[in-house]
């Protein structure tokens, strides 16, 4: 085991996919070789991290509901268990896309099945490290599990043989199936250690079906309700897609199963040209020195993002990131409904997250570092670093922005499910 390979094949896989997964493709290698050099290292990442998290760090509970932790041995347990189990899913799925594959026209290979589900899974893997940070970590995690579905499919046409227009219909069906296995995970280790699993499966809190209970529309759990029913629907519209044969009717279907999955539905994302346009030439006493905008597209799935660095002689320098998540705006709503708010404190700062004028805004501060943001309409992000002698400079160079006519745009490219 050579930890710096591991390290910069799992840095190659992330940032040049297109370049990585052919070498993968040719490679010779063995299940043993696989688990042994690369699996079991990453895929213990989101273990220790969810076990810091619910054990040590804790949960902040939502509605002043204090922080919530589980007890060591219960989160030892859920170490243990959850991480046997994950290797176990990595294999399971493996023999899945092996299975699926000349469906796809693909050809049978387990080996090369194993290579697509390690390497595919390792942003999900690399991604558990943000479970101990506090409100956003969980919009990195699932982010980095977004990713992942991106990194199978760009995989699968190299491992696996599938034509090209085949690997949207191949990663849908291998993505609804790892769901149902996750979901399978999820139950038996909360059978195990005693917790969770109980809405989900119906079992622990008397509650049957889904259908059987229904939420306020509006309340953190309606809108979790609608949620569901949404993926759910458009599982159905995608096996009915597969089951046609039209890849035209595959592909809006994949971008429909990615659009409920992250609560959003299908959003264009606005043109970098439109979101520069937001961009100020100049903060308060600083001139803006550099630029760039862009927008990106995988799966259907669009974000578009824009930078800026401001600075002055005195080497004084800020720097403001506008995102419109588009495709992703569903998880700003989720953290808000979810009542994502609270504080920390330490001897060198400090750093809090609350809602203002019915925005959620996060602000941090140590030394004389510090960032400023807001969610805008739960869809656009606005966040400003750099330094300064207090927050209030940066929240002034905030003001800068044009915010209110960035927040009217929230529905702006949505279109109807």
């Amino acid at each position: 085991m050579d930890l710096n390979q591991v390290i910069a094949r799992a840095k190659a896989i992330l940032l040049t996919p297109s370049t990585e997964w052919p070498v993968i493709a040719q490679e010779p290698a063995t299940v043993a070789d696989l688990y042994k050099n690369y699996i079991v290292i990453l895929a213990l990442i989101p273990a220790v991290f969810g076990f810091l998290k619910l054990s040590l760090i804790g949960v902040s509970m939502p509605f002043g509901g204090g922080t919530f932790r589980i007890g060591m041995g219960a989160g030892l347990t859920n170490l243990v268990v959850g991480y046997a189990l994950s290797l176990a899913m990595v294999y399971v799925m493996a023999l899945v896309i092996d299975a699926l594959a000349p469906t796809f026209g693909g050809e049978k290979n387990l080996v090369q099945a194993l290579k697509t589900v390690a390497f595919a899974y390792t942003a999900s893997w690399v991604a558990g490290v943000a479970q101990i940070v506090p409100v956003l970590g969980t919009l990195i995690f699932i982010a980095g599990a977004v990713y992942s579905i991106y990194l199978l499919y760009l995989g699968l046409p190299h491992t696996m043989k599938c034509p090209q227009d085949k690997a949207v219909g191949y990663t849908a069906v291998s993505i609804i199936v790892a769901i149902v296995v996750n979901l399978i995970i999820a139950a038996i280790v909360g059978a195990i250690i005693g917790f969770g699993g109980g809405i989900g499966t119906g079992s622990s809190y008397g509650i049957g079906r889904n259908d059987d209970v229904t939420f306020e529309k509006d309340s953190p759990m309606g809108k979790l309700q609608q949620w569901s029913k949404g993926v759910e629907a458009a599982s159905k519209n995608m096996e009915a897609a597969q089951k046609s044969g039209d890849g035209a009717a595959q592909a809006n279907a994949m971008k429909s199963m990615m659009g409920a999955a992250l609560g959003g539905g299908q959003v264009e994302a606005l043109t970098p040209e439109r979101l520069k346009s937001f961009i100020p030439e100049s903060l308060p006493g600083l001139p803006r020195t550099a630029m760039s905008v862009e927008r990106n597209n995988a799966l259907g799935m669009q974000i578009s993002t824009a930078q800026a660095t401001y600075g002055n002689e005195s080497g004084r320098s800020v720097h403001l990131e506008i995102t419109d998540t588009g495709t992703a705006k569903g998880l700003l709503a989720l953290a808000g409904w979810a009542g994502m708010e609270g504080e920390k404190q330490s001897d060198t700062g400090y750093e809090k997250t609350y809602r203002s004028d019915g925005r959620l805004t996060h602000e941090e501060w140590t030394g004389s570092r510090g960032e400023f943001a807001v969610v805008l309409g739960d869809r656009f992000t606005v966040s400003i670093k750099g330094e300064g002698t207090n927050i209030d400079e940066l929240k002034a160079a905030l003001g800068a922005v044009d915010l209110g006519g960035l927040e009217a745009l929230k529905d702006e490219g949505v279109k109807p499910n």
